[in-house]
């Protein structure tokens, strides 16, 4: 059990993000960002199976086959693409993702930079979160396809032209958008 250890990382991860989300107009959800984390039901997991260069989610999953956590978690954010899988209606799909709110999908942006940052230290490049997405992307099927484009577009734009011009264009341009 790594309590002390779990709670600096996830704290961490939570701050990050928070700065970041009010760098691009979502003081809400930069406050209340991941604080199921905080709840004994995703806590005492992260502690049990803490390694600090991934989710302990993970680990959980390799031991017991599935994330209690995780499914706890994904149900309560709205920044995670799998909280807004849905039945499908269009006779063709059982379940499909639904298509996430701008600001949330915004939100998933800067996690995901966040978590990038937390389990990679220095070792951190603003290509690293495109990279880590790309891995899995042809996997990823149950995403809405509009969800899917922008998160990768804005990865992108991270990737080739930095924070900066990411969190700028989040705020001024994607946000913005109707």
């Amino acid at each position: 059990m790594h309590p002390w250890l779990h709670f600096k990382t996830i704290t961490r991860h939570k701050l990050l993000v928070m700065k970041y989300c009010f760098r691009i107009g979502l003081y809400k959800q930069g406050l209340l960002h991941d604080l199921s984390k905080y709840s004994p039901t995703e806590f005492l997991v992260g502690c049990k199976y803490y390694q600090g260069n991934r989710s302990p989610n993970n680990a959980e999953r390799e031991d017991r086959g599935v994330s209690l956590a995780w499914l706890h978690h994904k149900g309560r954010n709205k920044h995670h693409y799998e909280h807004w899988v849905d039945y499908s209606l269009d006779g063709e799909h059982v379940i499909m993702g639904a298509k996430m709110p701008k600001k949330y999908v915004a939100e998933m942006v800067v996690d995901r930079i966040s978590a990038s940052r937390n389990y990679l230290g220095d070792a951190y490049t603003d290509q690293e979160p495109l990279k880590y997405y790309l891995k899995s992307k042809e996997k990823l099927w149950f995403i809405h396809p509009e969800t899917k484009r922008d998160l990768e577009a804005m990865l992108r734009i991270l990737a080739d032209h930095g924070e900066k011009k990411t969190l700028d264009y989040i705020r001024r341009v994607y946000l913005k958008r109707r």
